[in-house]
């Protein structure tokens, strides 16, 4: 057993890997961790999503805590992620146990650790855990049965504490943040502006943690709106939780069908996001950063640094240059952009994956604050999203972007890496290279603006492909050469 946490907690196929032995495991290192910074007194928040056993992996994961002496703070249903993140600093807790797989297939789950600060954890934080997770695993595991299989006993390594008792012992206090949080949501987003605008809306939480929640602030502001997918289904309707463009093909077809002038979607645990404007064309999450940073510094007069990944837009570089403001530059990962956001002032921090949130708010990709804040855009404007991007493409110029998932035969995947290493041409497609980044891949700027990167996958022999360029004919040509070059 491999319990390794990625870009955003340990993930697994439930009945496979994901057990609730392994989730006893992981909440008892997530406990020695909280023990061990001195904070566990403080309480810790449990979050679970709508998928199935999510809601039973939460309290076995709360039973471990509060064997371990540790109060937790239960929420009466489902949260949202970024609900669950404005959880920890709203009851200034130690930090929070969130169970979900986000946007994975309905055979997946996950769980993951959120620290005090309310933004997803640093890698010094994961590899703690993770470290004291190998330690229990270790001494869990016993003699070979006569299968020759190990065998693991998790009793002697795991304390755990039935919440029936826990109650009686004052270790579980009931909470329900979505009030709070909804104030919070006030304080960040123009909601006098998105009432008064008369927006008709289409929502699709689809079928997950989301639901209710840009339902209940749509009602606030008075506008009219209808929802999909708002019922828990833990297949999720035979697809995924994904608000991507192939996959929200309803949404797009119920917007145009009834003259609505968005559609707002969020993934699983509603902390990414989906939208679509009125003739259902796709925004992606490009495209959103570039709509909500240009409007946040020309309409809402604010000032302050862009935050993006590698892999993001660098349409965000062009507006920052112009309007006066910097850009930083991060490794793939919402943590480093959470960073970002808590230490150095970061007006707007995103990744092109389809996560963001703004100074004010918690240094958590929140898809519900997403959704809100491309209604007052929408509603600022006064006209489709997609004339928007026009207007904001003659003023600084158009850029157009795609990434590319490239799999490999396994026994290949290294030879690619070491190519991929050496990779340093002087031009690609004709234009010169006049950059060459490797803080998370091997990325290279061209003297126009475009630019390529290659990432390589953790856990699959798979390769990303994310190009940018000032046209698709440019797009086309740099994809092409660099898959010709590392042999993709």
């Amino acid at each position: 057993m491999a319990i390794k946490f990625g870009t955003d907690g340990w993930r697994a196929i439930m009945a496979d890997e994901f057990t609730f032995g392994n989730v006893e495991i992981v909440a008892q290192a997530i406990a020695d961790f909280a023990r061990g910074a001195g904070i566990a007194d403080r309480g810790v928040v449990i979050g679970y999503d709508m998928r199935f056993l999510s809601d039973k992996f939460a309290f076995r994961a709360a039973e471990v805590l509060t064997g371990n002496g540790i109060p937790v703070l239960i929420p009466p249903a489902a949260l949202p992620t970024p609900v669950t993140a404005f959880a920890i600093t709203h009851h200034q807790a130690a930090g929070a146990i969130m169970l979900t797989a986000s946007h994975n297939p309905p055979e997946y789950n996950g769980i993951k650790f959120i620290p005090e600060y309310a933004g997803p954890a640093l890698p010094e934080i994961t590899d703690r855990i993770e470290s004291r997770v190998k330690e229990l695993v270790a001494s869990a595991q016993g003699p070979e049965g006569n299968d020759g299989q190990e065998r693991f006993d998790v009793a002697p390594v795991v304390k755990k504490l039935r919440l029936t008792e826990a109650r009686k012992q004052g270790l579980v206090r009931d909470i329900d943040p979505m009030g709070a949080y909804m104030a919070q949501l006030a304080s960040v987003v123009d909601m006098k502006t998105v009432a008064a605008s008369g927006l008709k809306i289409v929502v699709d939480p689809m079928w997950g943690a989301g639901i209710g929640y840009l339902e209940k602030v749509l009602d606030q502001c008075g506008l009219d709106y209808q929802v999909i997918h708002n019922y828990r289904d833990v297949l999720f309707g035979g697809s995924l939780p994904e608000p991507s463009d192939a996959v929200l093909k309803e949404l797009k077809a119920k917007v145009v069908e009834s003259g609505a002038h968005l559609g707002l979607a969020l993934d699983g645990d509603a902390d990414r996001f989906g939208v679509i404007d009125a003739d259902g064309t796709f925004i992606n999450a490009n495209q959103v950063l570039t709509l909500l940073y240009h409007h946040l510094l020309t309409r809402r007069g604010l000032t302050g640094p862009v935050a993006r990944t590698v892999a993001t837009t660098h349409m965000l570089d062009r507006i920052a240059a112009k309007q006066g403001t910097t850009v930083e530059e991060t490794p793939v990962g919402f943590k480093y952009i959470g960073l970002s956001l808590r230490d150095h002032g970061t007006l707007l921090g995103g990744e092109e994956s389809g996560g963001l949130s703004v100074r004010g708010h918690m240094p958590e990709k929140d898809g519900v604050l997403a959704c809100i804040l491309m209604a007052e855009v929408r509603a600022a404007a006064g006209k489709p999203l997609t004339e928007v991007l026009n207007d904001i493409s003659r003023e600084y110029g158009q850029l157009v972007s795609q990434r590319l998932d490239l799999h490999t035969a396994p026994e290949e995947k290294g030879a690619i890496m070491v190519a991929l290493q050496a990779y340093s041409p002087s031009k690609i497609a004709g234009v010169d290279v006049v950059k060459r980044l490797t803080i998370d891949g091997v990325k290279l700027q061209l003297a126009d603006g475009a630019y390529a990167l290659v990432r390589a996958s953790g856990t699959e022999p798979l390769f990303r492909l994310y190009v940018e360029a000032n046209s698709q004919e440019q797009l086309k040509a740099i994809q092409s050469e660099v898959k010709e070059a590392l042999k993709l």
